[in-house]
């Protein structure tokens, strides 16, 4: 999350479910372990904002796979340390952008956006399917969640392997020299 950036309830309900679901999750897969390290509800409470607030650019579902690629391959409690090199991952090895600092790429790019200097592909193809107009709008609020649905599916899709690539149209057309014989005979027709 962006600072200064609003988020949708439905959104921060998402995000707190993940959390939720985190915590139950390591609690029933590392039990002695998770009552030795967050045994009292104090430390519960506080270990919950601490690992909220470090996961908090991560979107809600990028945390769930997260928590199941680490319970699968951890014998142990992961440390936060551990969780967030987890969310990169569950993100994917694409080394793709978090949808808030993909959002803003979009926000701040310049038309023509194909032939923008995009950091991933994905992000125009986000963008594209989302509406430039919508992503640009300043009043609605759900700009946001529009983006990041196309983005996370598109990231989806990449981790399938679906490759994707901008065409840019600009490079594609061949530019030929006006037919200054046609102009000249066109004036002389018409008497100009």
């Amino acid at each position: 999350m962006i600072p200064g950036q609003k988020i949708s309830n439905s959104e921060r309900k998402s995000f707190i479910a993940a959390i939720d679901g985190l915590f139950l999750k390591l609690e029933l897969s590392y039990h002695y372990q998770f009552y030795k390290v967050f045994g009292t509800d104090d430390k519960l409470t506080e270990a919950k904002k601490l690992w909220a607030e470090s996961l908090k650019k991560y979107p809600s579902d990028c945390i769930s796979s997260a928590v199941e690629m680490v319970i699968q391959s951890n014998d142990y409690l992961p440390t936060l340390t551990e969780f967030l090199k987890a969310c990169s991952k569950s993100m994917g090895s694409i080394n793709i952008p978090t949808p808030q600092e993909a959002f803003i790429e979009a926000q701040k790019s310049s038309s023509p956006r194909d032939s923008y200097p995009w950091t991933h592909p994905i992000i125009y193809w986000a963008g594209k399917e989302t509406g430039w107009e919508l992503i640009n709008s300043s009043k609605d609020t759900n700009a946001f969640q529009a983006f990041a649905k196309s983005y996370m599916r598109l990231a989806k899709e990449i981790k399938t392997g679906k490759n994707f690539e901008i065409v840019s149209k600009s490079n594609n057309e061949i530019i030929e020299p006006l037919d200054i014989e046609l102009f000249e005979s066109l004036r002389k027709k018409h008497g100009l």
